[in-house]
């Protein structure tokens, strides 16, 4: 009986728990931050730098391994990025330095850009109208709870650098004897080796709309990227509270929304969440924008609420528009071009305020970054408004 394939609806909810499971273990090092810089004194330049050393693993993963699963099959890919995974907590359990953590830190990117696009799939195989809802709710879920729940345990639990990891590795132990059951999806067929030339690997009738889609989704993968590297410190400054749930409640106010609105999303047809998401994007960073003018916290967990909600939908509508434009034996590809180009936009702008804090602080910094960020969404909005017909 154990040995026995799941089902597809226990399948389908154990491929939405492990890419959960996944996110949460990138977002639990933020509160954490703090603390290690406490500890071994680094900069926050060094603090962006460790945090862009995952993001920039986890693309060059996507980039080589991202079309795998399409043609090794999606479980044991999967498989392989859990043991990942397992190391590179094993290593941010027993961090003593900074060298440490960003050997960890680029595990970690590694695995997690390995299973990306194969748990993608993944929940496309399984149910390909539930899986944008599942694709967009997942990584949002296990954002926040890797974020809250390690700046609680910081707050009011002993160890709070060693607890979480060990917390983590007990779901992924659990995760690693489940994915063994997944079943397999998507049959092997020749090209492995091939298959590892890095490339964008976008279908000719989805690249013209991954185009038009992409500065939105750039826009709200940039400011993530803000809150989850730089965002826990601003929060405790806007604020005046130098609690870490404070930080962590930042990040889930972000999040949390998100998975909310992805649900909701599947309601409505994708231009309209498109649509929807750009525009609440806009008024998203105008609210975060006021509150860290102002120094008014109700300003910037609104801006953060609203933004949230808004990439979720945007998210939604993005990816049941390019879905249906690939063939199953080209879904890993799609998938993992679009995330590379996410992830670009999660990384290298949140780099570049990591430098600009250094030389103008960090209230200069998070206003620039969200007037820039502010402009280009308006770009978006503008072009998305004028397109008359989106792909359904």
């Amino acid at each position: 009986m154990w040995k026995r394939p799941l089902e597809p609806g226990p399948a389908l909810a154990w491929t939405a728990a492990t890419m959960i499971t996944f996110l949460a273990a990138s977002s639990a090092p933020s509160p954490l931050y703090a603390l290690y810089r406490e500890a071994w004194g680094f900069s926050a330049l060094t603090l962006t730098w460790v945090f862009g050393s995952y993001a920039f693993a986890l693309l060059a993963a996507l980039l080589v391994c991202g079309r795998l699963s399409d043609h090794l099959g999606r479980r044991p890919v999967i498989v392989a990025a859990l043991v990942l995974e397992f190391a590179s907590v094993v290593l941010f359990w027993q961090a003593e330095s900074v060298a440490w953590l960003l050997a960890a830190r680029i595990l970690q990117g590694v695995a997690t850009g390995i299973a990306t696009s194969a748990l993608s799939s993944m929940l496309l195989d399984l149910n390909p109208l539930r899986a944008s809802m599942l694709n967009g709710v997942s990584p949002m879920v296990g954002m926040a709870l890797g974020a809250l729940g390690t700046a609680a345990l910081v707050q009011f639990a002993p160890a709070p650098t060693r607890l979480v990891y060990e917390v983590l590795l007990v779901l992924l132990a659990v995760q690693f004897l489940m994915a063994l059951r997944l079943p397999d999806t998507q049959a092997r067929r020749p090209g492995a080796w091939a298959s590892l030339r890095p490339q964008l690997a976008v279908p000719l009738a989805a690249r013209a709309t991954l185009r038009r889609l992409l500065l939105a989704n750039t826009v709200g993968w940039a400011l993530m990227g803000f809150f989850l590297s730089l965002g826990p410190t601003l929060a405790r400054q806007v604020t005046g509270n130098d609690a870490p749930l404070t930080g962590g409640a930042l990040i889930a106010a972000m999040t949390l929304p998100g998975a909310l609105s992805s649900v909701l999303a599947q309601r409505r047809m994708p231009a309209q969440a498109l649509v929807f998401g750009t525009a609440g994007l806009t008024l998203g960073l105008v609210f975060a924008l006021a509150g860290i003018w102002w120094r008014v916290p109700a300003g910037l967990f609104a801006g953060a609420l609203t933004a949230g909600f808004s990439m979720g939908c945007s998210f939604n509508g993005t990816l049941r528009t390019l879905v249906p434009l690939a063939p199953p034996q080209q879904r890993a590809g799609l998938m993992a071009s679009f995330f590379v180009c996410s992830y670009l936009a999660f990384s290298v702008p949140a780099i570049g305020a990591g430098l600009a804090t250094g030389w103008y602080g960090l209230y200069a910094t998070a206003l620039g970054y969200g007037v820039a960020l502010l402009a280009l969404v308006s770009v978006a909005l503008l072009a998305t408004l004028r397109q008359r017909e989106l792909p359904a």
